[in-house]
């Protein structure tokens, strides 16, 4: 417990819900050009959100309410890399740059959606392999420069029950999709993009144990955003995704807000 915490604050219940605000028509679309719809990609935070295992679960402290103090206010306690969050650079290349000093341009990107949850439904170990960036070039042209590429796994479903999101065996052993390390080079040397974003807890697939993904795309200086929402109510091609990312010092990730824009 906080020691300036006030006598008889102890912690307060936070419904568990994943769902993300409802997003419909732009009001005012004039303003943004030809953008008439905007999605939250973003999962909301809570203490029964599921983290890496291992990872603190985030609580949330009632410190005044208006009865009590005039005014409503919470304590946040949460390991970085909590909900939908950014990986930044720092977090597996030494000497990479923290959160909170990324080009701020290189945070609102073309959104670039690759759907493998066809494949997903079967095989929870299933990667998005290069040649599921090819095919998606294949109908849809080159990524474009800058993009922010996403993986769609289907997975953010699961957060109905929290245990079948991390989906552990017996061995304790994780199991859900990612970026195959093949596809993170690639897109990493061979393409010109800002991050990759997955809709699983882990930019690396749940049974890697050399986060081989994690360290090609960060050590090229690009981001990663883990649990994102809604990302199949988005277009495949031609959104925009604005990423809200973490800016406290010597940041290694942190809770993000991802909204898309088409």
């Amino acid at each position: 417990m906080h020691p300036a915490r006030a006598a008889g604050q102890n912690a307060t219940p936070v419904a568990g819900s994943f769902a993300t605000p409802s997003s419909g028509p732009l009001a005012g679309s004039a303003m943004l050009g030809n953008v008439t719809q905007v999605r939250d990609l973003s999962h909301i935070h809570s203490p029964t959100f599921p983290v890496f295992p291992g990872a603190q679960q985030m609580a949330i402290n009632n410190l005044f309410t208006i009865e009590s103090g005039g005014y409503y206010k919470n304590e946040l306690v949460l390991d970085e890399h909590t909900g939908t969050h950014m990986d930044a650079p720092a977090h597996f290349a030494d000497g990479g740059l923290t959160a909170e000093l990324l080009p701020v341009e290189q945070l609102i990107a073309p959104l670039a959606v690759i759907d493998i949850a066809g494949r997903a439904a079967s095989d929870p170990d299933a990667q998005l392999m290069p040649g599921d960036i090819l095919a998606w070039e294949g109908e849809h042209g080159p990524l474009p420069a800058g993009a922010f590429v996403a993986m769609l796994s289907g997975w953010a479903e699961r957060l109905v029950d929290p245990a079948s999101y991390l989906n552990q065996d017996a061995a304790g052993v994780t199991h859900f999709p990612g970026f195959h390390p093949d596809a993170a080079t690639l897109l990493a040397e061979e393409r010109d993009i800002v991050g990759i974003g997955v809709d699983t807890i882990s930019l690396d697939y749940g049974a890697s144990q050399d986060f081989a993904t994690h360290v090609t795309i960060l050590a090229a200086g690009h981001f990663g955003i883990e649990c994102l929402a809604a990302l199949a109510s988005v277009p495949a091609t031609g959104a925009t995704v604005i990423v809200g990312g973490p800016k406290h010092a010597g940041a290694s990730g942190g809770p993000t807000r991802v909204i898309a824009l088409s």
